[in-house]
């Protein structure tokens, strides 16, 4: 398995900008300083538990049984279970724009290519760690006041990301008249949203979800492209 901290040296130095420094960094360096595999057994039993149950049932005790280690030494490498919860989402969301950045092609001028394109390197990174899909979902629909404000404003980080695939260097010429390209991404990320809500925690086909995502976009594309560039 590919280590969940590759991003890790990045994803701190964001995310203590976007949450004021909630934790300690001298505590996150204990954590990185511990050898990779043990990084990545820690932040497996952290995805899981908190994907599996959301942030309010999921408590320190969960994931330290999981990860095999003491309640005290997850309080020692990241202070509260408010701290390791932003940690992850901030990781595991630059983890994939790290990918995305790596990997896109802005060659690709097609508005629907280029969402499924992006669409690809997010599931390639899903397969790579499967726990991040579960732990996502769950932060997307996470309303718990504890953490709520610090997760729209990590998540805004990644606004400009999505924008800038869908419509940086897009031939929008293709649409029928009348089609609003921002609109037909708002209703996809709609669909997508009310797709994930339903999808359940554990045993997700992700071949089969990227398969249903290209008969929605080519659905899509039929309704709204002009008919010579079908």
């Amino acid at each position: 398995m590919k280590s969940l901290t590759d991003s890790v040296n990045y994803a701190i130095l964001i995310l203590t900008e976007s949450v004021n420094t909630i934790y300690e960094v001298s505590r996150l360096e204990s954590f990185l300083n511990l050898p990779l595999e043990k990084q990545n057994i820690i932040i497996d039993a952290a995805l899981t538990c908190f994907g599996t149950n959301g942030y309010k049932k999921t408590s320190v005790g969960d994931i330290a049984a999981a990860a095999g280690i003491s309640k005290a030494l997850v309080f020692h490498y990241f202070g509260t279970k408010k701290a390791l919860y932003l940690y992850l989402i901030d990781l595991c969301t630059h983890i994939i724009m790290n990918e995305l950045d790596e990997k896109f092609d802005n060659a690709v001028t097609d508005f629907f290519a280029r969402i499924q394109l992006a669409t690809s390197i997010e599931i390639s990174v899903m397969k790579k760690h499967p726990a991040i899909l579960s732990f996502l979902d769950n932060v997307y629909f996470e309303n718990n006041e504890e953490v709520k404000a610090d997760i729209k404003a990590i998540l805004a980080n990644g606004e400009g990301l999505r924008s800038k695939i869908a419509f940086e260097g897009t031939d929008i010429s293709k649409f029928k008249d009348g089609i609003d390209p921002k609109l037909v991404l708002r209703i996809l990320t709609l669909l997508t949203d009310g797709y994930l809500s339903k999808m359940p925690k554990t045993g997700i086909d992700l071949d089969v979800l990227c398969e249903e995502f290209d008969e929605y976009i080519n659905l899509f594309k039929r309704n709204f492209y002009q008919g010579k560039y079908l």
